[in-house]
Formats: C-alpha cells, structure tokens, sequence
C-alpha cells in the first residue's frame, strides 16, 4: 500500500498552522483540498413558501456554520430584526464562537455542548424547554440530529435556509488520489455523481463520523479508516496514526 497524495474534502484551511500541512511534511505526502458539495442559498421567495416567521421563535439552534451564515443572511433579506434577547444553541463551541461574526457574544444568550456531541446537546436543549425553538438546517438534515431533536422535550419547526449540492468535478481536473477523506454522506453521494463508475481498488477511503462511515459501506465501498475512535477525536489525528502504520509497513 503506497499513500503519497491525499484529497480532503474540505476547503482549504485559512491558516498555514493547520495539521494538516504537518502531517504532510512528516509523512511527505501531498494534501490537496477540494469540496466534493457546495451549499446554496435559499432565497427569501423561496424560504416564505415554508410560511415561518422568524420572530415567532424565541430560541435558534444551529449544527453548523453554514447555518449561522444563512439564517442572518435571510434576515437580511426579509428585513428581520433579530431581537437582542434571542437565544442561540451550537453543537459546539467552534459553532457558538462563529457568532461573533454577526452579534455581540453574551453567554447568557449563546449556549452549545461541552463536548461536541449530540447527547450532551440534548442535555442543554433540555434545561431550557420552555423556549419556542427554530432548527435552521439544509435540505437534507442529519438524520441523527433530527431524531435526537424529536427524541427531545423541546418543541421546535424546521427551518431550512440553504441546500447542498454536488460540487462537480470540471473534464480537466485530475482525480489521482491514494486516499480520500470525506466528512459528510453528501460528499459521498457527490463521488459517486461524478464518477460513476468508481472503482476503488488500492485508494483508501477515510471518514469523519459514524453516518459518513455508514455512506461508504452502503456504497458498497471499502472504508479504509474512520475516525473519530476512542483517544483519537480528530480527523487529523487519525489520518496521522493511519500515515503511521502504513510507514511501518514498508519498513
């Protein structure tokens, strides 16, 4: 098993201290970035067929940045003016922090999981269930998160602002990887839109999440390495473990 170029299917990291850079000069490997899925917008004509008002809520909750983005953006459009006395609930804190961007960060008014992950999220959903909650969300919602949610004693609607979409792979781009690393089932689905006949054989696939994980062998794919595992809660870390083993192998 050779791996000596990678492709991560995310954007490009705005900082050179990314880990990523690290582990290919370690490994010298060469990392390339490149979204398998866009998102989208929703347009205001749209989002109003959907007929929810936003200050009808007294709460939002958002499971990604891309969220955050979209539903100030549709504020935006409809001439919404969000009150200072909403509340805002993140699945983590990197996702409660990009708030910053659009409000004056209080943390009487911004809440998220400790850890990161959905049932510590549901256990601060919980403490404030008396809040009329809206789930901002893309066109096709996380199945786990939308069941936890149900499975919740808040009430909350469903807001969907922005959809995602396959980012297709131009007649020139090459697509000589060893391994790639995908962090969302629509990313799978992309590989298999832009190459359908997809033969896998030696590329190594890596996943980030239990449902990614889930995509590839429903594909019928071989799934390579997944993360995040016990001790190992980062992609990066996994993919530095992963490089690891396969430099001892060739020993």
């Amino acid at each position: 098993m050779k791996v000596k170029k990678i492709l991560v299917s995310q954007p490009k990291p705005t900082t050179e201290k990314s880990p990523y850079y690290d582990i290919a000069d370690k490994y010298s490997v060469k990392i390339d970035f490149r979204p398998f899925i866009k998102v989208d917008p929703i347009g205001a004509k749209e989002f109003r067929t959907q007929r929810i008002n936003i200050l009808d809520y007294t709460a939002i909750v958002f499971n990604s940045r891309h969220g955050i983005d979209h539903f100030f953006r549709l504020c935006e459009e409809l001439r919404v003016n969000v009150p200072e006395t909403m509340k805002y609930f993140c699945i983590s804190e990197t996702v409660a922090l990009y708030l910053q961007r659009y409000i004056q960060y209080r943390k009487r008014k911004v809440f998220f999981s400790p850890t990161g992950k959905l049932p510590e999220f549901i256990v601060v959903l919980n403490k404030h269930a008396d809040e009329k909650f809206l789930f901002v969300t893309s066109e096709v919602q996380n199945e786990d998160t939308l069941k936890a949610l149900e499975g919740s004693k808040i009430k909350f609607d469903k807001a969907i602002m922005y959809r995602t979409v396959s980012n297709d792979f131009g007649p020139d781009e090459k697509f000589d990887y060893d391994m790639l690393i995908f962090f969302s089932p629509a990313g799978i689905d992309s590989l298999l839109k832009n190459f359908p006949n997809f033969e896998q054989g030696e590329i190594q696939i890596g996943t980030f999440g239990p449902t990614t994980a889930q995509a590839v062998r429903d594909a019928g794919l071989r799934l390579d390495l997944e993360a995040p595992q016990p001790g190992v809660p980062s992609m990066t870390m996994a993919l530095d473990n992963f490089l690891k083993e396969v430099k001892k192998q060739k020993k």
